[in-house]
C-alpha cells in the first residue's frame, strides 16, 4: 500500500485530526516544492493560502463527523509563493476502535483546466451564436450572454429549466423524444445541415432558427452544446433574392413579348405601308399610262386631251398621298423636319379643306365652325395639316356608309371644366375638335388608341401610324390630345395647343415672296445644283431652266467644288441634297463657301436629321426645301434666296420662323 501511496501522480497527504501534517509522497513533493523533511511535523495552515482558514475548518469539521469530501476545487500555496487551484478529497482516517484519527487528503493540480475552463467560457460569451448546454433529461447547464439576448431571458431564469421552454408550444410534444434519439446515438450536426426549425422568446414571439449540435462527456455525464442562429433576416435576403431572380425571369420574358410584338408591329407596318404605296403606285402607274397612250397619237381629240389633263390631276393627287404618308412615316421616326412658325388655325384649316373633302368622298359631309377670334400658336403647317388629314381619314373608314364630319376651333384656358385633370400648364390654349358620327370605338380600342401599329383595319390596310402621329405631334408642340368615342355613336379627338401672345406676333399674311423678274421678263441668275439621284437631278435641272434660271448640275460634291473653282461667272445659289454618298450636303456647302465666301446655301432633303440638327434644331441660318418637293415650292424657295423681299416695317417687326427638328 504505502508503495502505491509513493509512485501515484496526486499529491497523498496524511494528517493528524488538529491538522499536522504525518506523511507526504512524491506527489505532494512534486506538487507543492516540499521535501518531505520540511513540512512532516507542521501544520497544514503552511499551504494555504490568506483566507482559506474558515474553509479548512469547516472540512475538518466535516471529516471528523466521519463524513467524506470530494473533489473540492481549493486554492493552494505552493513552496515558491504561487497561488494554485486543486481538485481536493478527504477522507477520514479511523483507528482500531472505529474513531476519526486524521484525514487523508488527495490533491490534483487543476489549474491549467481551470485556465482552459475559463478560455473556454471566454470564448463561449464571445461567441457570436447562442449557445446552451443540455444534459440527458432535458435541464439547462449552460448559457452564454448571446443565448440571453437571443431568448430574452436572464441566465439564472434558464439555467436550471427544462430546455422545451425554448421550443414552440405546438412542437413540444415531440421534442423529448428527437432529445433522447440524439443522446442515444451523438454526432456533431453542423449548422444548416438540419431542417428549419422554430424557437419562442420568453415574450412568446417565436423566429426561424438554424441549429449545430455537439456532445461532450463531462464528470456529470453527456452534455449536448447547442449553438442556435437567428436567420430571419437570411430568410428575408433569400425571399428577396428569389423574387429578383423571378422578377428579373419575368422582365426577360416580357422583353421577349415586347420584342416578339415589336417585331408584329413592323411587319404590320410594312404590310400597312406596302398596301398604301401599292394603292398609289397603282393610281400613278395607270393614269400615267393613260396619258402616254393619249399622247401618243398624232393629233388627240380634244376631249382626250381634257381627260389627260384630269388624269394629271389624279397623278397630283395620289403624289400628295404618298407625300403625307412619307411625312407620317418620317414623323413616328422622329425624323420630320419641323419648320414652326406663328399660325392661324383658322387658316390652315381652310388651306386644307378642299383636300379633305376629296379625302372623305361625297357620301359625307364636312361641317366647319370656326372661332373668328382665334388666338394664334406656334406650329408647323403642315403638321397641322397632317393632323387635320389623318383625323378625317380615319373618321372617313368609321362612316362607310356615309356621315357627317365636323371641325370646329375655340380658345380654352387650364381652369375650364374639361381642361381641369389635363397635365398641361396653366395658360391659354387653342382647341381643335375633329368629331363624326361613325361607328365609335368600344372602351378596349380607346385605350390603346395611341399605340403606334395599333389598327383595328383588316391586316395589310394602314399601318396603326395616325392617331400615334398626331398624339405624338400634339405633344411635341407643347400640348395634348383627348379621345372620347361611344360605340355606334361616334367619336371627336380633340386637339389642344398652346396660344401665343397675339400682341407680340403679327399673324398676318406672309411676306410677298415673288421675284422681281428681270427687264425681259425672267430671271439669269446662275445655280449650282448638287443632287446624287439622277432622275430628280434632272427634272428639278427642268424646272428651274423653265423657270429662266441657268443651271449648273452636278452628281456630287467633288464635282461640285470642281464647278465652284472653275466657273468664271458668278453663282447666286447652290442648292444641295442633305444625304448623299463620299460627302453630305453641309460638307458640300463649307467647301464651297470656303471657295465662294458668302454664297446662299438652299439644302433639298426629307430626311435631314443625321447631318443638319443640333440637338434635335436646325443650325441657325439653315433652310431647306422637304423632298418631295412640288416645282411651285421650289421656286418660292429659290426666289426668296436669290430675290429676298426688301426689308419693311412688317416684315422687320415679324420673328423669322425658326426651323426646328421634332423633338419627340
Amino acid at each position: 500500500m504505502a508503495v502505491i501511496v509513493e509512485s501515484s501522480h496526486d499529491a497523498i497527504i496524511g494528517k493528524t485530526i488538529d491538522g499536522t501534517i504525518t506523511s507526504w509522497n512524491r506527489g505532494a513533493e512534486l506538487l507543492y516544492g516540499y521535501h518531505p523533511d520540511e513540512v512532516v511535523g507542521r501544520h497544514a495552515s503552511m499551504l494555504f493560502p490568506p483566507g482559506q482558514e474558515e474553509a479548512e475548518a469547516e472540512f475538518m469539521a466535516r471529516i471528523a463527523a466521519g463524513e467524506r469530501i470530494d473533489q473540492q476545487r481549493v486554492k493552494r500555496r505552493r513552496k515558491d509563493g504561487v497561488v494554485i487551484t486543486v481538485s481536493l478529497t478527504l477522507s477520514p482516517i479511523t483507528d482500531d476502535d472505529g474513531r476519526v484519527a486524521g484525514v487523508a487528503s488527495v490533491s490534483r493540480d487543476i489549474s491549467e483546466r481551470q485556465r482552459a475552463e475559463a478560455m473556454f467560457e471566454g470564448l463561449l460569451e464571445a461567441a457570436p451564436d447562442a449557445i446552451i448546454g443540455v444534459t440527458r433529461d432535458g435541464t439547462i447547464t449552460l448559457i452564454n450572454a448571446q443565448a440571453e439576448r437571443l431568448f430574452g431571458y436572464q441566465r439564472e431564469e434558464l439555467l436550471g429549466q427544462c430546455v422545451d421552454i425554448l421550443v414552440p408550444e405546438r412542437l413540444r410534444g415531440g421534442h423529448p423524444l428527437k432529445r433522447d434519439g440524439y443522446f442515444a446515438h451523438p454526432r456533431i450536426r453542423p449548422m444548416g445541415a438540419g431542417a428549419a426549425l422554430a424557437a419562442v422568446r420568453k415574450d412568446g414571439s417565436e423566429f426561424p432558427a438554424e441549429i449545430s449540435l455537439s456532445s461532450v462527456t463531462t464528470d456529470k455525464g453527456m452534455i449536448v452544446t447547442t449553438a442556435i442562429r437567428d436567420v430571419t433576416d437570411r430568410l428575408i435576403a433569400q425571399a428577396e433574392r428569389e423574387r429578383l431572380i423571378t422578377q428579373a425571369e419575368r422582365d426577360a420574358a416580357e422583353h421577349r413579348l415586347q420584342h416578339t410584338r415589336r417585331l408584329e408591329s413592323l411587319g404590320q407596318l410594312a404590310g400597312g405601308v406596302a398596301h398604301d404605296f401599292n394603292n398609289i403606285l397603282a393610281v400613278i402607274s395607270n393614269y400615267a399610262e393613260m396619258i402616254a397612250e393619249t399622247l401618243e397619237v398624232s393629233t388627240p381629240d380634244p376631249a382626250d386631251l381634257a381627260d389627260a389633263r384630269k388624269d394629271c390631276g389624279q397623278i397630283s393627287r395620289a403624289a400628295e398621298r404618298a407625300t403625307r404618308l412619307t411625312k407620317q412615316l418620317l414623323a413616328f421616326g422622329r425624323r420630320d423636319i419641323t419648320q414652326a412658325e406663328v399660325l392661324n388655325l383658322n387658316h390652315v384649316i381652310g388651306d386644307v379643306e378642299p383636300m379633305l373633302r376629296r379625302s372623305i368622298g361625297e357620301h359625307i359631309h364636312l361641317v366647319t365652325s370656326l372661332d373668328r377670334d382665334l388666338w394664334p400658336v406656334h406650329a408647323d403647317a403642315g403638321q397641322i395639316e397632317q393632323i387635320l388629314v389623318n383625323l378625317a381619314v380615319n373618321a372617313r373608314d368609321a362612316m362607310p356608309g356615309g356621315g357627317t364630319l365636323s371641325i370646329d376651333t375655340s380658345n380654352a384656358e387650364v381652369g375650364d371644366d374639361d381642361l381641369d385633370s389635363s397635365p398641361l400648364p396653366v395658360g391659354r390654349y387653342v382647341r381643335i375638335r375633329v368629331s363624326d358620327t361613325g361607328s365609335g370605338m368600344p372602351p378596349d380600342v380607346i385605350e390603346r388608341a395611341f399605340e403606334p401599329f395599333y389598327t383595328t383595319k383588316p391586316k395589310g390596310s394602314g399601318t396603326g401610324l395616325g392617331l400615334a402621329t398626331v398624339y405624338g405631334i400634339a405633344t411635341a408642340a407643347g400640348g395634348d390630345i383627348r379621345l372620347y368615342s361611344e360605340n355606334g355613336i361616334g367619336t371627336t379627338v380633340t386637339v389642344i395647343l398652346p396660344a401665343v401672345d397675339p400682341d407680340l406676333h403679327d399673324t398676318s399674311a406672309d411676306a410677298d415672296m415673288t421675284t422681281e423678274p428681270d427687264a425681259d421678263g425672267s430671271p439669269h441668275e446662275t445655280i449650282l445644283m448638287v443632287e446624287d439621284e439622277d432622275d430628280l437631278r434632272v427634272i428639278t435641272g427642268r424646272i428651274l431652266t423653265r423657270a429662266g434660271y441657268y443651271v449648273l448640275t452636278v452628281s456630287g460634291g467633288e464635282q461640285a467644288i470642281q464647278v465652284a473653282q472653275t466657273y468664271p461667272d458668278r453663282i447666286h445659289l447652290l442648292l444641295t441634297d442633305v444625304i448623299m454618298p463620299k460627302m453630305t450636303g453641309n460638307e458640300v456647302a463649307a467647301r464651297i463657301r470656303a471657295i465662294r465666301p458668302g454664297i446662299p446655301v438652299l439644302y433639298m432633303s426629307g430626311y435631314a436629321e443625321p447631318v443638319l440638327t443640333e440637338n434635335g434644331t436646325l443650325p441657325e441660318g439653315v433652310t431647306i426645301v422637304e423632298k418631295p418637293f412640288t416645282s411651285q415650292e421650289l421656286l418660292a424657295r429659290v426666289r426668296a434666296f436669290v430675290h429676298p423681299p426688301a426689308a419693311g416695317p412688317r416684315t422687320a417687326s415679324r420673328p423669322a420662323p425658326k426651323q426646328t427638328h421634332h423633338p419627340r
